[in-house]
């Protein structure tokens, strides 16, 4: 999977849970391709990428408008629970098809999304989903979006049977 496009995520102004969520992206990415301790990255991300007025916006990496704690549970939770969240996102992969072959960004959106579905019942999954592809849409112009959305689909009815549920 290669079909990465230059990072021109734009959620609409008035999405910061959107915006978090794409700092959640690049904040894993970031510390997977750095080494970097995850908690150096939210407070890098935090002091100079979210919130910050000026010029500059996604193209530069910032997200100006994000939920900072809702960012911060995200990454926190995908880096506490590194190894159950793969074993998870691994088992809705294809078989032969191992969670390190995939494209980093893909990898990170995954766990970040992953990560909100294993944490609890909300927000609710089709709404996780659905912002996830949004972001998915603004890093990749390839397959990489539909992908996601099978994986996370999976994932999602995995975790959360019952609001996948026919009602009586």
């Amino acid at each position: 999977m290669s079909g990465r496009k230059p990072a021109r995520v734009r959620p609409p102004a008035e999405r910061p849970r959107t915006g978090a969520r794409i700092a959640a992206v690049q904040a894993l990415f970031q510390a997977e391709q750095t080494g970097e301790p995850h908690e150096a990255v939210i407070d890098q991300f935090i002091r100079h990428r979210i919130g910050l007025p000026g010029p500059g916006g996604f193209e530069d990496g910032r997200v100006p408008k994000a939920d900072v704690p809702l960012f911060a549970a995200i990454v926190r939770a995908a880096a506490a629970h590194a190894e159950t969240l793969d074993s998870i996102i691994s088992a809705h992969l294809a078989a032969g098809w191992p969670l390190q072959r995939l494209d980093p960004v893909l990898r990170a959106l995954l766990r970040a999304a992953c990560a909100e579905l294993w944490s609890g019942p909300e927000p609710p999954a089709r709404i996780v989903i659905k912002d996830y592809l949004d972001v998915a849409h603004g890093f990749f112009g390839g397959e990489e979006p539909r992908f996601a959305n099978g994986v996370l689909d999976a994932i999602a009815r995995h975790l959360r049977a019952a609001e996948f549920a026919p009602e009586p």
